[in-house]
């Protein structure tokens, strides 16, 4: 779709090639990307195949989008349900933003792959700019279309928004201010991955095949977008929805390490190199099954599980890195949150006060046979289990995001319903020996698993440099399983047993 760089006119950068990556100023690097960016996007400023879509979503998807706000907005008026249908007017607006960019992402998609697939790439990786320019500047040049396209699109719906004389609600400045950087956000997170994508794929279908990874968990995410834009209580606040400045900030982030990543794992040696991925399954259970039995970076298997268990398994958790203290530091931000948003939020469940807490301690105390507390064991390591395997799988597909989402609910709550409980008069004393009784094996489990998560969704942006993407990735899922056997079912099996027969009676000693 995108049209290359032509082979037959050279490229001149701002600088003398014969400067170094380091020795160049910011200035000129960004000079000398801005030489790719500007002949990128004429190219395809000419190309009637990228236009006619463009603009199709930016002037006439907006009238449509129009004619349903108005239309849905009288309709619930007729009901009663004003309120929900002129918050359908935002969220609207922000699915207006976001088509443009999901269709653009072709765009991004064949920055590298296509120009190799088409054979024109070769000319422009034999110029003097170094490997940052081409990647900053094939980047801001699969941006900016579909970025102005977003805004053409808001604009155009606002503007028939406001002139509309069916449609007399006005959403809050602040509330479109989010939109416009929840669009923006949204689309650089999806344009800077599929850049990512598109240097470290062979071929044009494999890269459409992998944007399935990039699209799905943004898809989710205006789901939830949506859900808080119905549902927040702030939603009509003049600063916003707090939930909102949050999803921008994290989304910006996201921004800022995907393009560190990408531009750190670009090599044009390496695209130009590799030709075509061959799918080798035999080859790969038998490196997964030898990274599994392996005790060292050089993959000598163990010879018993008590090497194994003594260096196979410390050698994984080496192999996590920094995720592990990150996801420790996240989950007690995480808890942290929740409290800080049941004391301060309108979200309150208005527990009574001066209730007996001493008929808690009796019903505890009393807590089951013997028969239904090793029900409850097994009940409690399967839920575990299960969250923390979606997790893994989830993380997967986001690059590790969803791993950070899915298992810290539990510690959000935890802290939101210890608020509710002071706020109400309550000792909260009880809830460390309910939690540290069995978390002192659960915790480190959760933690670990979570991490185990994280590294193996985010590995395929930044493998080792010893290693390609598919051996770094391949590694990482035998240290994934490697932990779940050896460490972390062993400690939710313990955690379960513990919390289904001893945490009870603790907890009843509390409040007694």
């Amino acid at each position: 779709m995108t049209t290359s760089v032509n082979a037959t006119t050279p490229l001149t950068p701002a600088a003398p090639s014969a400067l170094t990556p380091e020795r160049r100023s910011w200035r000129t690097t960004l000079g000398n990307a801005l030489i790719i960016t500007r002949r990128e996007v004429r190219d395809s400023l000419r190309d009637w195949r990228i236009m006619g879509p463009i603009l199709i979503l930016t002037f006439l998807f907006p009238s449509l989008a129009q004619f349903l706000a108005g239309s849905f907005s009288n309709y619930l008026e007729g009901f009663g349900a004003q309120i929900l249908g002129d918050r359908t007017i935002p969220f609207l607006l922000m699915i207006v933003g976001f088509f443009p960019i999901s269709i653009s992402l072709v765009i991004a998609l064949e920055t590298f792959v296509g120009e190799k697939e088409r054979r024109s790439l070769e000319p422009l990786l034999s110029t003097p700019l170094s490997n940052t320019e081409l990647y900053i500047g094939k980047t801001l040049a699969a941006i900016l279309p579909p970025l102005v396209s977003s805004y053409g699109g808001m604009l155009v719906y606002l503007y028939g928004i406001v002139t509309a004389d069916s449609i007399v609600w006005r959403p809050p400045a602040m509330l479109i201010l989010q939109i416009f950087l929840l669009s923006t956000v949204q689309g650089l997170v999806m344009i800077t991955g599929a850049v990512v994508v598109s240097s470290q794929t062979t071929s044009t279908r494999a890269a459409n095949l992998l944007a399935s990874f990039i699209i799905i968990p943004v898809t989710i995410l205006i789901w939830a977008e949506s859900a808080i834009m119905f549902l927040a209580p702030d939603a009509e606040s003049q600063n916003g929805i707090l939930s909102l400045w949050a999803i921008i900030v994290g989304m910006g982030i996201v921004i800022v390490l995907l393009l560190r990543v990408g531009n750190s794992i670009f090599n044009r040696e390496e695209l130009l190199g590799s030709m075509l991925d061959k799918l080798d399954i035999k080859g790969f259970f038998r490196r997964l099954w030898r990274n599994i039995r392996a005790v060292d970076d050089k993959g000598t298997t163990a010879r018993n599980l008590i090497e194994w268990y003594r260096r196979g398994i410390p050698l994984s958790l080496r192999h996590l890195g920094a995720a592990i203290p990150l996801v420790a530091v996240f989950f007690l931000a995480v808890t942290v949150g929740g409290y800080i948003f049941g004391a301060t939020s309108d979200w309150q469940l208005g527990i009574p006060t001066g209730l007996p807490v001493g008929n808690a301690a009796s019903y505890l105390e009393g807590y089951g046979a013997l028969d239904f507390q090793g029900l409850a064991a097994g009940a409690i390591f399967m839920q575990n289990a299960r969250i923390l395997l979606a997790a893994a799988l989830l993380g997967m597909f986001s690059f590790g995001a969803l791993a950070l989402i899915l298992t810290p609910a539990a510690y959000f709550i935890l802290g939101y319903l210890a608020s509710q409980l002071v706020m109400s008069g309550y000792d909260i004393g009880f809830i460390f020996p309910a939690i540290i009784t069995h978390g002192i094996f659960e915790i480190p489990a959760i933690i670990i698993a979570t991490a185990a998560a994280l590294k193996l969704g985010s590995i395929i942006t930044r493998p080792p440099k010893n290693l390609n993407v598919g051996s770094s990735w391949t590694r990482t899922l035998a240290d994934t399983i490697k932990l779940w056997v050896g460490l972390i079912a062993p400690l939710l099996l313990l955690a379960a047993v513990i919390e289904a027969f001893v945490t009870p009676g603790i907890v009843a000693a509390f409040l007694r």
